[in-house]
């Protein structure tokens, strides 16, 4: 776990057990850690905390012309301010003025030092992140910021855009941009910030809810027809930009799940996982045809196949340790759960992949045992988790929407997109 400012926290007046934490960001589709492991900012996991000192900031002065005051915010690198573009004569800058009330944490692809969360594009089938330099990609440098209050309740706040080196952001005259009905300026990003806030919060009754798009100053709209359009959606202003436990945030690229810290006080830990992996490998279940004892390995070796490795065979969920018909090696097991196969045990056929445990704490709605596996990918989780997951469409791309495997971010297939696992106890 990686504490973002950690250099810099300050402990909870309320005890001394450590800094308050406002929550973490989780990368979907990292499983727990990024193939190249998770090293500074760039990381799978990103916990919020209180700053030493605040550093937040909020609007000020509003200049709509190009007067020398106006320059001078914009050229001060100690100075916060917003240029929108209007036309090449028109300018309006809007200074940002110093919060002591918040804290501001930064998200985007770029390293500079203004950006605490690296995030690049995730690549689906669980190979976590791409490297920024081979992917076109699609996120922005400076994709948003999140504003967290210091005291209680400590709500999150998102906003399309981040300040750059020069604690400057610069909307050019391609952006969707506007003046507000109280005079204000307001505009969307390039491919835009997404937000969908679940139903029911973060829990096993949890249903999704309707993505929206954040502003640069956090109001929220409808989509719009594509992502980068410059025809904003509509206003939605019965809906505000705070951030819920199990909000999803889109940035084109890469989609971050928000876990409060008291959505993440009631989840389950990863040694409670290690618990469950345990308990299931202490009931010896055996393949149904080569009658050996199968064993989940442990998460840290994850995406490793074991000898004793669970395999399964999705359209059925019949679980077996890995048989290759035909003398096929083991090195082709990738190729045959591909192609299909039929279940020995019941004639169905389909993919038959190796089962692997969700190890992303963050990301289950429940603590129940592991049951049921997603489809095509096999990882496995608890049933609720499975079901809300599947349930999710998640931005693809820059105009489609499916849901997808939290844990590699494989797009699902099937009628559910998930599976009942049935394990074979031991005849003994």
């Amino acid at each position: 776990m990686f504490s973002v400012g950690q250099e810099n926290i300050s402990p909870s007046p309320a005890s001394t057990k450590g800094p308050v934490k406002y929550g973490e960001l989780i990368v979907l589709g990292c499983n727990g850690s990024l193939p190249s492991g998770d090293k500074g900012r760039r990381r799978s996991c990103f916990a919020l905390c209180r700053r030493t000192k605040a550093n937040g900031v909020k609007p000020s002065t509003v200049h709509t012309s190009c007067t020398p005051q106006a320059a001078k915010a914009v050229s001060n690198k100690d100075q916060h301010s917003i240029s929108y573009t209007l036309s090449r004569a028109q300018t309006v800058v809007v200074e940002y003025t110093h919060d002591s009330s918040t804290d501001m944490f930064q998200v985007g692809r770029s390293t500079e030092n203004p950006i605490d969360l690296v995030v690049t594009d995730t690549v689906p089938g669980g190979q976590g992140q791409a490297d920024g330099q081979a992917v076109q990609s699609t996120i922005s440098r400076f994709a948003c910021r999140i504003i967290c209050q210091r005291n209680p309740p400590y709500a999150a706040r998102i906003y399309a855009a981040g300040f750059d080196s020069s604690k400057n952001i610069f909307l050019g005259e391609k952006a969707a941009k506007w003046r507000t009905v109280d005079g204000q300026m307001d505009a969307l990003t390039t491919n835009g910030v997404l937000v969908m806030h679940p139903r029911h919060g973060f829990s096993q009754d949890s249903k999704s809810g309707h993505w929206r798009e954040i502003s640069v100053c956090g109001n929220v709209f409808t989509l719009r027809e594509t992502r980068s359009s410059q025809q904003r959606g509509r206003m939605v202003s019965s809906e505000c930009n705070e951030l819920r436990d199990g909000s999803l945030i889109d940035l084109c690229g890469a989609t971050l799940l928000w876990r409060t810290a008291e959505g993440l006080a009631l989840a389950p830990t990863l040694k409670h996982l290690e618990a469950l992996r345990q308990e299931l490998n202490a009931g010896r279940p055996q393949c149904p045809v080569g009658f050996n004892t199968l064993a989940f390995p442990s998460l840290r070796r994850k995406g490793v196949l074991d000898e004793k490795q669970p395999w399964a065979y999705l359209r059925c969920g019949h679980v077996h340790g890995y048989h290759g018909w035909g003398g096929r090696r083991h090195s082709e097991a990738g190729a045959a759960a591909a192609q299909g196969r039929e279940c020995p045990m019941c004639r169905a056929r389909g993919p038959y992949v190796p089962l692997w445990l969700g190890c992303e704490a963050g990301l289950y709605v429940d603590a129940q045992p592991p049951t049921h596996a997603f489809v095509p990918c096999g990882h496995v989780c608890s049933e609720k988790t499975a079901l809300y997951w599947s349930q999710v469409a998640l931005p693809h791309g820059t105009q489609a929407f499916h849901p997808a495997c939290p844990f590699c971010i494989r797009t699902l297939s099937g009628d559910t997109g998930y599976t009942r696992l049935i394990f074979q106890s031991p005849l003994d």
